[in-house]
């Protein structure tokens, strides 16, 4: 760590920056210079960044070696503030969609969503396949199956997955009679002929970010769920228990979202199915890991910086993350207010689809109220002209695993679809990413400070958020304001690759599942080095509030899941939701079974 100081960035006016692809933008690969630490470590910098004068100095020194002060703090930056990353609504053209109604309801919309995809795949076709809400719904219509005889799969598969042979951590909190009384009302309006939608009875696990009863919610702490009752469902669950969906508990979180490696000191450290010896990803690990171990084909995550798509692709499922405002945010803890929403973690891009129908916000007046456009996937194949930008030095900071899955999955769509890749400059990458930490980190301190932390035990919080809090703590006003000048000039760098690109194209993370070290389970850790590697490609979706999505592409030499992600134009879901179906019937031959992995249709006993 050095002490003499670099001079500050002097930014370039945005307009006069060349994204082509022979630009001479400087690309940063993300530069960490401090080193994994866990167990005892990680206790002493807690209590030294807790020290008044001593932390101050030591976190001036990380932020000032990590480029934080020179690309962000101090930086002498043209443009206006950017506070809210809304996008005004304009008509899109969109190929290949289906328009749904201002006034369908939950259940209506997810109804037309069915009608959008194509039919149920050979279930004798290579490759493993995930149970999908449509081929729950068959068991459930034919009777052969019960969603009662599921929910108490579910609820063994869960037990096993909780006892010390697995230790997965799945779950925080999971209620077997609620479980099983939503069930038994699913099973009896199918023996009546009237469920309610095609999710009737579909068992759906959700993030314990959001709220949803009978639950307390306690963002992956301890503490959290006494100091703030959940006295009401949040908007996205309410919609999905109108469509009959079966709520199937709160899943494991990386504690108040500031993590990616979903390791938790309180509720256990969330295991990847496809190795139980490596990370699930957060902060959505839960949820990703619970539709990868096939307990249920949808969950809901909570996405501020990557936290649903980082361990949809790290536990080989989708990961979906809308337009910021497409879905409502109410009941969603408030961590993070401009870059927090819902998201959506699938078993198939088919079932992020219905769950996404069913979940759009449509509360607002008519004339505000964004188009809904659902895809026609079973027309993807006749979507000529799609372009996808690639900015070349960023794709290509990843493994040589993850960058060869991922070449190779973009000359299959060009080679099945005519579909073309462009080579663009995304500048400033780097900087977004730490203008997006200061962003989120002021916005975490401020929302929990007076209200929380300040009346909490500092030893109720894990050692590694002790840390990430101070480090929160510790931004200025001029690094918050100069943040949000990063974020109106990246605005309008993508706005512009929007006009000639369907699509920004990237690896969803920069390296695969990592190892879960035991000196980190009662700790936590700081792994700065694996975090910026995770999270390299999951900024733009949440800084500018576009929609992303990743789906699973391939595997490295140990097995472990690759995911690609696509980062759209605002508002236009449907063509991300195509090109992503795309690719996953693509690789599907490719598919594997993970290691934990459960089937809750046998007809087995």
């Amino acid at each position: 760590m050095g002490l003499v100081c670099s001079a500050p960035k002097v930014y370039k006016p945005a307009a006069e920056v060349d994204l082509g692809p022979d630009s001479d933008e400087h690309y940063i690969s993300p530069i960490v210079k401090a080193p994994r630490v866990a167990g005892l470590p990680v206790k002493m910098l807690a209590w030294v960044l807790e020290t008044p004068v001593l932390g101050s100095a030591v976190l001036y020194v990380l932020k000032k070696d990590n480029l934080v002060n020179k690309l962000v703090s101090d930086a002498e930056i043209t443009e206006p503030p950017l506070f809210t990353p809304a996008h005004t609504w304009h008509d899109i053209p969109e190929q290949n969609v289906s328009l749904a109604k201002p006034g369908w309801s939950p259940a209506e919309r997810a109804q037309e969503a069915v009608g959008c995809l194509p039919g149920l795949a050979d279930p004798s076709s290579p490759g493993f396949r995930r149970w999908t809400i449509r081929d729950f719904t068959r068991a459930y219509s034919s009777g052969e199956i019960t969603p009662v005889m599921v929910a108490r799969r579910f609820l063994a598969a869960v037990e096993e997955c909780s006892g010390p042979d697995l230790d997965m951590a799945l779950f925080i909190s999971y209620d077997p009679q609620d479980i099983v009384r939503q069930a038994e009302e699913s099973a009896l309006r199918y023996h009546q002929g009237a469920p309610l939608s095609a999710m009737d009875g579909v068992l759906v696990a959700v993030k314990d970010e959001i709220d949803c009863l009978p639950y307390q919610t306690t963002g992956g702490t301890s503490w959290l769920g006494k100091m703030r009752p959940c006295v009401a469902d949040a908007a996205c669950v309410a919609q999905l228990r109108a469509c009959g969906a079966v709520l199937a508990g709160k899943t494991n979180m990386h504690e108040l979202g500031a993590g990616t490696s979903g390791i938790n000191p309180h509720h256990g450290s969330t295991r990847n199915p496809y190795h139980t010896g490596r990370v699930s990803g957060g902060s959505s690990g839960g949820s990703a890991a619970a539709v990868c171990a096939g307990l249920c084909p949808v969950a809901l995550g909570a996405d501020g910086g990557g936290s649903v798509r980082m361990p949809a692709a790290l536990c080989g499922v989708v990961g979906f993350k809308p337009t910021a405002g497409r879905l409502s945010n109410s009941g969603l803890l408030p961590l993070n207010w401009t870059v927090g929403v819902p998201g959506i973690l699938a078993a198939t891009v088919e079932d992020a689809l219905v769950a996404y129908a069913a979940m759009v916000d449509q509360s607002r007046p008519a004339h505000c109220q964004p188009r809904l456009n659902l895809p026609l996937l079973a027309s993807t194949r006749s979507m000529p002209n799609i372009r996808l930008a690639r900015y070349g030095k960023w794709f290509n900071d990843s493994s040589e695993d993850i960058r060869g899955c991922c070449d190779k999955a973009l000359q299959i769509l060009r080679a099945h679809y005519g579909w073309e890749t462009v080579d663009v400059t995304v500048p400033e990458v780097e900087e977004m990413r730490l203008a997006h930490y200061v962003t989120m980190g002021s916005e975490c301190s401020a929302s929990l400070a007076t209200k929380y932390l300040d009346k909490l035990d500092k030893s109720e919080i894990g050692w590694d958020v002790r840390i990430a809090l101070s480090a929160y703590g510790s931004f200025s006003s001029r690094a918050y304001l100069n943040a949000q000048r990063i974020r109106n000039r990246q605005m309008y760098f993508h706005n512009k690759i929007f006009e000639t690109a369907d699509a920004i194209v990237t690896p969803m993370t920069g390296v695969t599942a990592y190892a879960l070290q035991d000196d980190a389970l009662r700790t936590g850790e700081l792994d700065y080095i694996n975090a910026a590697a995770i999270s390299r490609y999951s900024i733009a979706g949440n800084f500018l509030g576009l929609p992303a999505i990743t789906v699973t592409v391939g595997y490295d030499r140990g097995g472990l899941p690759v995911g690609l992600q696509f980062i759209g134009r605002p508002w236009a879901e449907a063509t991300l939701l195509h090109l992503a179906y795309a690719t996953q019937e693509a690789c599907s031959k490719s598919c594997r079974k993970p290691m934990v992995s459960f089937d809750l249709l046998s007809k087995k006993d």
